[in-house]
């Protein structure tokens, strides 16, 4: 009896033993690491070499271009972020109703999300261009404009159409993750506000928000990682030019750490980044499930 207790008891770690080993190998292991090399010297070919404090963290912190970089990133998470999840709630409101056609609007729908960042970013820096853009032929062609105009003429257009860029990507993600909240909400709560004369509005309040509230929380918190780690949108449209002015936290210690050769201060950013991942997730989660009542 006691050997059966025993296994029921141990049986579910065992289960998981498998998945933590991969996520030790594979993530905390590596974090390790790079938490190491942010605290070495690390020469311009890469050779790591002794304890160095925080001469890393201090020259990264120092370098002339840091204020604007943070700053970008803020910018950056808090503009696609925020405006994709409110055009994603709607969206996935329309996407919930009964209508002719849903399922082809759902599949047009994920086709930005399911394409390579590369290549969308590509696309639209086709349609943004000044000599053959198709933004420009088009209004040139239907006569809305007499002459081209130059959508990229200063640098602060330029992080302006990567952060509408990076909200169109980022609407599919959120549309589906709360569509799939909005489906699990059963229709007799509906039909009950309704016999008791509950308006859209009412319903959307006291019924639709605070039910598909936990998807909401699971979208956001992985589209803030998922954005805050965004690469190939910035780097493929402006590579941070000119002078890292449209650079975000990533794309940034990539330039210092491949172009520039500046690898130390480049790890300590990456564990700069790591830790503002992490508490931001955190304080997310705490505040949610604070208003939601969970210990």
């Amino acid at each position: 009896m006691n050997q059966i207790l025993v296994r029921h008891k141990w049986e579910p770690y065992l289960w998981l033993l498998p998945s933590i080993l991969l996520m030790g190998i594979f993530v905390v292991y590596p974090v390790a690491i790079v938490f190491k090399l942010s605290f070495s010297e690390i020469s311009r070919s890469g050779v790591v070499g002794s304890f160095n404090g925080l001469d890393n963290y201090i020259a990264a912190i120092n370098a002339p271009e840091f204020g604007s970089v943070m700053l970008n990133t803020l910018i950056w998470v808090v503009s696609v972020v925020g405006v994709s999840t409110v055009f994603g709630f709607i969206l996935a409101l329309v996407l919930n109703v009964k209508f002719f056609g849903r399922k082809i609007a759902r599949s047009i729908v994920v086709f930005p999300w399911a394409t390579t960042l590369v290549v969308q970013a590509s696309v639209w820096k086709y349609i943004i261009n000044f000599e053959y853009g198709a933004l420009n032929n088009t209004f040139l062609n239907t006569g809305i404009l007499s002459q081209a105009i130059n959508w990229r003429s200063t640098y602060i257009i330029d992080f302006a159409w990567e952060c509408i860029i990076g909200i169109f990507v980022t609407i599919p993600f959120v549309t589906f993750c709360i569509l799939a909240g909005l489906q699990s909400i059963d229709a007799s709560y509906y039909e009950a506000a309704t016999v008791d004369g509950a308006t859209f509005a009412k319903q959307l309040r006291h019924i639709t928000i605070p039910l598909v509230r936990p998807a909401m929380t699971v979208s956001t918190v992985l589209n803030i990682i998922y954005v805050f780690n965004s690469f190939p949108i910035i780097y493929t449209i402006t590579r941070g030019a000119p002078a890292h002015k449209t650079d975000t936290l990533v794309t940034y210690l990539y330039m210092l750490a491949f172009s520039e050769q500046r690898k130390g201060p480049a790890t300590a950013l990456s564990v700069v980044g790591f830790v503002v991942l992490c508490l931001c997730a955190s304080v997310y989660m705490l505040l949610t499930m604070r208003e939601e009542g969970v210990e």
